[in-house]
């Protein structure tokens, strides 16, 4: 039975685009998820294979971050607008252009009181959550006779466009990774803590309060922590929650390195001068640990998944 070609259309999914606008101390995020569909004249490729009208797809996720670096992201409708018409008016080819972005909102961390005396209010205009934040978690164990409360947060996806490193590590035959002296520094953020209350109604704590004062001393952890590598912040972050909230004797996270990789715009012509990265999303580094109340044991599982 003879059969005709109908709609069809192709190109790149999924371009995971993060531009950096830095005025000064100041930093600017957005964050994008850019699907670039083209249609037009495409009957040969389908019915030959001749590829003579195709724009390659890897050409236009490149379009997309050079674009990023070019024109800069106002705002996902102008951007959209701009990847369209240039991908329309330049190839003959090419008669429609859909361009579908997600946009993912950060909000800054503010800087404790605490601290303000040892921070600049500039040295805070780097650090974000991302918002819709978190799943709040609990645990209640009771025997009869006494009470375990573990609580904990999921899915708190913080970002520091600076003021982080990597470098120093051990290198063998392998190793390929370049050591880093200003990086994005992004992870989502999975914890427990568990609690020193046992039994006593008079001593139980404001759950409440203790849950947004945990999460207040992770979040200016991570903002106002210079980090050499992640695993140096976690401990500051469960420092910093052990040290002020007393109700608490043992924290333990899970960081998932959140990895932005500066991409390589020489090919275009245009220097990349920490502004546009690409946002990987596996594999990724895991850093987990617990920290612990001098003196107390852990008792909160290895793998957060079975809490």
């Amino acid at each position: 039975m003879p059969t005709i070609l109908g709609q069809n259309q192709y190109g790149k999914a999924e371009n995971r685009v993060v531009k950096i606008t830095r005025d000064g101390a100041t930093h600017h995020i957005k964050d994008l998820n850019v699907s670039v569909a083209l249609s037009g004249d495409m009957d040969e490729v389908h019915y030959s294979g001749s590829n003579a009208n195709v724009l390659p797809t890897d050409t236009t996720k490149n379009t997309v971050f050079a674009f990023a670096k070019e024109h800069g992201i106002e705002s996902a409708e102008q951007f959209g607008i701009h990847l369209a018409r240039h991908f329309v008016t330049s190839q003959e080819p090419i008669k429609t252009a859909r361009i579908r972005i997600e946009e993912y909102a950060w909000e800054r961390i503010e800087a404790s009181d605490a601290n303000s005396q040892f921070i600049g209010a500039d040295e805070v205009k780097h650090s974000f959550v991302r918002k819709g934040q978190e799943t709040r978690l609990t645990q209640i164990t009771y025997d009869g006779s006494s009470w375990e409360v573990v609580s904990g947060l999921k899915d708190l996806v913080v970002m520091n466009s600076t003021n982080s490193e990597f470098w120093g590590y051990v290198k063998d035959k392998y190793t390929t990774l370049q050591e880093a002296y200003d990086r994005i520094l992004a992870t989502q953020v999975a914890a427990r803590w568990r609690f020193n209350w046992t039994d006593d109604e008079q001593k139980m704590p404001n759950w409440e309060k203790s849950y947004e004062q945990v999460k207040k001393h992770m979040l200016q952890a991570f903002a106002e922590t210079y980090s050499l590598s992640l695993q140096q912040t976690l401990y500051q972050m469960g420092s910093r929650v052990i040290n002020n909230r007393g109700e608490i004797d043992e924290i333990r996270f899970s960081l998932p390195n959140k990895h932005h990789f500066l991409v390589d715009l020489e090919p275009f012509g245009l220097k990349n001068d920490n502004e546009v990265y690409y946002a990987a999303d596996r594999p990724y580094g895991l850093i987990e640990a617990t920290i612990l109340r001098d003196g107390c044991e852990p008792r909160i599982p290895v793998d957060l998944t079975n809490l």
